[in-house]
C-alpha cells in the first residue's frame, strides 16, 4: 500500500488518540483498548431462527453461514419438520457465533411463553422469525413474548426467489425477457411485501417491519437491509463481531469489515504500546510480533481469504478452489502467517515505512516517547497491519468478483 495513504490514515488515528489522552491517563487509554479487544475476542453471539415448520428455517442458518443445504456441516432441512430440539451450528470462522435452529412453533401444543422456556429464551441475542408464506397468530404471540422479555427480534419473509420465479411462469415471460422479469419482480414483490404487513396487522402487530428474502441467495431482496438493521441494533462489540463473521454480500460488506478491522488494529496497536516488546536484531524498534499474527490471521478469517472459508465459498458457487485461489496476489494463506512472517514482513518495511511512522508518532504524541518502546511499537504494529489490511481487502474483492463470474461451459 502507498506509504502516503498509511501515513494519512495514521494521523487521523493519532489525532484520536490525543484527543483521548488529554481527558485520560495514557493508562486508563490503554486499559479500555485492553478490555475492549479482549471483548472483541471472546464475546458469544447466540442467534436464534424459528418460525413454523418448513418454511426454511435450517436454510437460512446454513445461509448465513456461507454453507449450501445437504454439505457436510451444514443444518439438516426437509420438507417435515426435522428440528425437535433447539441445534447449535457455529461458524466455521468464528466458533463463538453461534445460529440456533430452534423447533417449529406450531410443531407442540404449547403456547408462545411456554415454547420460549422450553428453549431457553434468555440465552440467545436476538430471533428471526422466518414465514415461507402468510404469517400466523403463532409468530405473532411468540413476537410479543420476545418483545415482552425485551429482546430483538425481526420477521424474515423466506423463499421469495421461488415466487417470483413462480410468477414469470404463470406470466409466460421467457428466461431471456430481462426488461420484463425485473418488472415482474418489482411487482411480485410489492405485492408480497403487503400481504405480509397487512397481514401481522390484522393478527395486532402495530407496526410490523418484514424483510423478504431469498433461501438461496442473501445478496437478493431485503438481507442487506435486514442486516444492516440487526447489525444497528447492537452495542458496538457484538456489532463489530457480526460485521466480521457474515458473508461478504456487496462492496458495501467490505467497507464494513474494512471499518470494524481498523478499529481493532487501533485498539490492537495501543496494546502493544505496554506488553511484552520483542527486541527484534539488527533493529531499533520494537513490535508485540504475537499480536500482529494474531491480528493477521483474524484479519484473514474476516474477509474469507483463509484455506476453510476459501473452501465453503468454492463449493457455494461450483468452482474449484484454486480457481478462486489464483486471484489472491498479497495474502498468505493463515498458515504461513507465523512470527517469521511478521519479522520478515517488518524487515521489508522498517527502512521507509515503519521508520517514518515511528517519527510520525513521537512528533505527534511526545508521551509516547516517555514509554520504553511504547511509540515505536504503536507506530510498527499499526503499520504492519494497516498494510496488510489494505492488501487483504483488494484480495477479498478479487476472490469475491472471481465468484461471480459465470462458469464456463465445457
Amino acid at each position: 500500500m502507498d506509504l502516503a495513504i498509511i501515513i494519512e490514515t495514521l494521523k487521523k488515528d493519532l489525532a484520536e488518540l490525543k484527543a483521548a489522552l488529554e481527558k485520560k491517563t495514557f493508562e486508563a487509554v490503554s486499559a479500555e483498548a485492553q478490555q475492549q479487544s479482549n471483548l472483541l475476542n471472546n464475546i458469544t453471539l447466540e442467534i436464534a431462527i424459528t418460525g413454523r415448520c418448513g418454511v426454511g428455517k435450517s436454510s437460512f442458518v446454513n445461509a448465513l453461514r456461507g454453507m449450501k443445504d445437504q454439505e457436510k456441516g451444514a443444518a439438516k432441512t426437509g420438507v417435515t419438520e426435522t428440528t425437535m430440539v433447539p441445534e447449535e451450528y457455529t461458524h466455521p470462522a468464528f466458533p463463538k457465533v453461534k445460529f440456533w435452529d430452534l423447533p417449529g412453533i406450531g410443531t407442540n401444543e404449547f403456547n408462545a411463553e411456554e415454547y420460549l422456556t422450553k428453549v431457553n429464551f434468555s440465552k440467545y441475542d436476538f430471533f428471526f422469525i422466518i414465514s415461507s408464506e402468510r404469517f400466523t397468530k403463532d409468530d405473532t404471540n411468540l413476537a410479543l413474548e420476545i418483545q415482552k422479555n425485551k429482546k430483538k427480534f425481526y420477521f424474515v419473509r423466506s423463499k421469495v426467489d421461488i415466487d417470483i420465479e413462480n410468477t414469470w411462469k404463470s406470466e409466460g415471460i421467457s428466461e431471456e425477457d430481462t426488461y420484463e422479469k425485473m418488472q415482474s419482480e418489482k411487482k411480485a414483490l410489492d405485492v408480497i411485501r403487503k400481504e405480509c404487513y397487512d397481514k401481522l396487522k390484522a393478527l395486532g402487530e402495530s407496526s410490523p417491519r418484514v424483510f423478504l428474502i431469498s433461501r438461496w441467495d442473501l445478496s437478493k431482496y431485503d438481507f442487506p437491509l435486514l442486516q444492516e438493521t440487526f447489525e444497528k441494533e447492537q452495542d458496538e462489540i457484538k456489532r463489530d463481531v457480526l460485521i466480521m463473521c457474515l458473508p461478504i454480500l456487496t462492496k458495501d460488506s467490505i467497507k464494513k469489515k474494512k471499518a470494524a478491522m481498523e478499529s481493532l488494529i487501533w485498539k490492537n496497536a495501543m496494546v502493544s504500546c505496554t506488553v511484552g516488546l520483542i527486541p527484534l536484531p539488527f533493529l531499533s524498534l520494537g513490535c508485540d510480533i504475537g499480536i500482529v499474527v494474531w491480528t493477521m490471521s483474524h484479519i484473514c478469517k474476516v474477509f474469507g481469504l483463509d484455506e476453510n472459508s476459501l473452501n465453503i465459498l468454492a463449493n457455494h458457487v461450483g468452482k474449484p478452489v484454486e480457481e478462486l485461489k489464483s486471484v489472491i496476489e498479497h495474502t498468505p494463506s493463515t498458515g504461513m502467517i507465523t512470527t517469521e512472517f511478521a519479522v520478515s514482513l517488518l524487515k521489508r518495511s522498517v527502512i521507509w515505512g515503519a521508520i517514518t511512522a515511528v517519527e510520525l508518532v513521537l512528533d505527534f504524541i511526545p508521551v509516547l516517547g516517555s514509554l520504553y518502546g511504547g511509540g515505536s511499537s504503536f507506530a510498527t504494529t499499526f503499520y504492519l497491519l494497516k498494510n496488510f489490511l489494505e492488501n487483504a481487502v483488494k484480495d477479498a474483492e478479487k476472490v469475491q468478483a472471481k465468484a461471480a463470474e459465470p462458469k464456463r461451459r465445457k
